[in-house]
């Protein structure tokens, strides 16, 4: 079951579903709008002879990506892919799941950004994985809203809330060595 807004105000008002900052507008018919956060991280180029591992380490994905904080907007090129971060930190109850997807106006402006879960027990603020297919460059400002959740009831509560290497994250999180 998809929640509505009655839903999603009744739950942070429980405060079984956590939102920080919350702003009444972000509560939309069936979901919630997320905001920019101020940073952003850009593949670094490392030329075309460069093979990524990321089995290796963490030390050889960190030196793939330039990490920017505290910027006043960020540029996207075209044909770029970058990891941009949610201004608004969540807590997803144990039997309540989400789709985080990018806002339909950023999409028809040519950017795209793989789904991703939000898993029940979820505690953090969501890393965002976004493409810029357009044939120009696009400016992002933060603080603009830029992805939708909409969140689901499960039929259950789950016994194995999420746990992973990205819980409790706080701004952008540069992806885990694979193992």
């Amino acid at each position: 079951m998809i929640l509505s807004d009655y839903d999603i105000n009744g739950m942070i008002k429980m405060k079984r579903l956590v939102i920080k900052p919350f702003y009444k507008d972000i509560v939309r018919e069936n979901g919630i709008d997320m905001r920019l956060a101020p940073e952003i991280a850009h593949h670094r180029d490392l030329g075309s002879e460069f093979i990524m591992e990321p089995t290796s380490s963490d030390a050889e994905i960190r030196k793939c990506f330039e990490l920017k904080t505290k910027v006043k907007d960020m540029v996207i090129g075209s044909k770029e892919q970058v990891l941009l971060s949610t201004q608004e930190y969540i807590e997803v109850p144990d039997d309540v799941a989400g789709f985080v997807e990018l806002r339909s106006t950023w999409a028809r402006h040519g950017l795209s950004m793989p789904p991703t879960i939000i898993d029940a027990g979820f505690k953090g603020t969501i890393t965002l994985e976004v493409i810029n297919n357009a044939p120009y460059a696009i400016r992002l400002k933060p603080k603009q809203r830029f992805a939708h959740v909409i969140f689901v009831k499960l039929q259950n509560r789950t016994g194995n809330t999420y746990a992973g290497f990205y819980k409790g994250q706080r701004g952008i999180k540069l992806p885990q060595v694979i193992k």
